[in-house]
């Protein structure tokens, strides 16, 4: 009997929202733009792309609160306690960005790369040997 993608489970930081990835992650980065940097309030984030059909929310979904761009990108946190949880965009219907932070199952790998270092925050350095994109590479977003 052939099993399917292990399923991983998330959730936000006080617990009430709590979400299910029903399929592989793609690809997982390090995001230095300064959207991610101001909603997270780090010197970057951690996403990985999953398929949006694959990303369900199973409690807390009155809790789910959206911050929406004129550009059409959206970003998904609970309004209890804050966590960002995902972030969308028109433009690519199909896929979600996960934060890598709030999912609770062990992970075997990390992000693979950094991207937007073009607009890093000055008072960070990268001290990993993981590649580095000035803005986001094609295959990154594109699944």
């Amino acid at each position: 009997m052939q099993r399917g993608p292990p399923m991983l489970h998330g959730s936000c930081l006080c617990g009430n929202i709590r979400y299910e990835i029903r399929g592989d992650p793609g690809p997982a980065y390090y995001c230095h733009c300064s959207r991610c940097r101001k909603a997270g309030g780090s010197a970057f984030a951690s996403n990985a792309v999953v398929a949006a059909q694959d990303f369900v929310i199973v409690s807390g979904q009155d809790s789910l609160k959206t911050f929406s761009t004129k550009e059409g990108v959206h970003r998904d946190f609970c309004g209890n306690c804050g966590s960002p949880l995902i972030s969308r965009r028109d433009a690519l219907p199909d896929m979600v960005r996960v934060r890598m932070g709030t999912i609770d199952t062990p992970l075997q790998q990390g992000p693979g790369a950094h991207i937007y270092v073009a607009s890093k925050a000055d008072w960070h350095a990268i001290h990993d040997t993981l590649p580095q994109y000035p803005e986001r590479p094609p295959a990154i977003g594109k699944r």
